[in-house]
C-alpha cells in the first residue's frame, strides 16, 4: 500500500498525523504532489472550513519540518568536498542546473523567490528546497519561506480547483 493511498483513506484525528508525515516526506525525499492532502477524507468533528484549515496548517508544518531536515543536509553537503565533486562529475550536472536556477531566483528574489516557487501547484518543490538548502544558510528565513510557500501552494490549489469547478 502506497503512502498516497494511505493518505486517501486517512480519517479522523489520526489522519492529521498521516498528513503531517506525508508532507514531511514530500519535502524531504518523496517526489509527489503535496496538494493531495486536500483530498484526505478526514471527517473531523469540525466545521468544513476549520477542517480544511487544520489540514492546510498541519501539512505546511510537516512540509516545513521536512524542509528543515533537507536544509540541514544541504548545509552538510556544502561542507563535503567528495559529495560536491561526485555531483560535479555526474552525467547529469545536477549541481550546475540546481545552482543556476536557484542562484538566479535567490539573487533576484531571495527567500521571497523560494516562497513564490513553492506556491506553484503540482510543480515538484523538492528541487527548490534542496537547491536553496545548499546555497543559503539562514535557518529562520528558510523556515518562514517554506512554511508560507507550502501554505500558499494549498491556497492557490484551492483557488484554481474552485475556479475550474465554477466553470464546469
Amino acid at each position: 500500500m502506497s503512502l498516497e493511498s494511505i493518505l486517501h483513506s486517512a480519517t479522523g484525528w489520526p489522519g492529521l498525523a498521516i498528513i503531517f508525515a506525508y508532507s514531511f516526506l514530500i519535502a524531504f525525499v518523496l517526489p509527489g504532489p503535496s496538494e493531495v492532502v486536500l483530498a484526505a477524507p478526514l471527517d473531523l468533528p469540525l466545521p468544513a472550513w476549520a477542517s480544511l484549515t487544520s489540514v492546510m496548517l498541519v501539512s505546511a508544518v510537516g512540509k516545513t519540518a521536512g524542509s528543515v531536515l533537507a536544509f540541514h543536509i544541504g548545509q552538510e553537503v556544502k561542507r563535503s568536498g567528495p559529495v560536491t565533486r561526485l555531483l560535479e562529475r555526474s552525467r547529469f550536472d545536477v549541481l550546475e542546473w540546481s545552482e543556476r536556477t536557484a542562484v538566479t531566483i535567490a539573487r533576484r528574489y531571495g527567500y521571497v523567490g523560494l516562497t513564490l516557487a513553492l506556491c506553484v501547484p503540482f510543480f515538484p518543490d523538492t528541487i527548490s528546497i534542496y537547491a536553496f538548502a545548499v546555497l543559503e544558510d539562514d535557518y529562520p528565513k528558510f523556515v518562514l519561506a517554506t512554511f508560507l510557500g507550502s501554505l500558499g501552494r494549498l491556497v492557490v490549489t484551492i483557488g484554481v480547483v474552485g475556479g475550474v469547478l465554477t466553470f464546469v
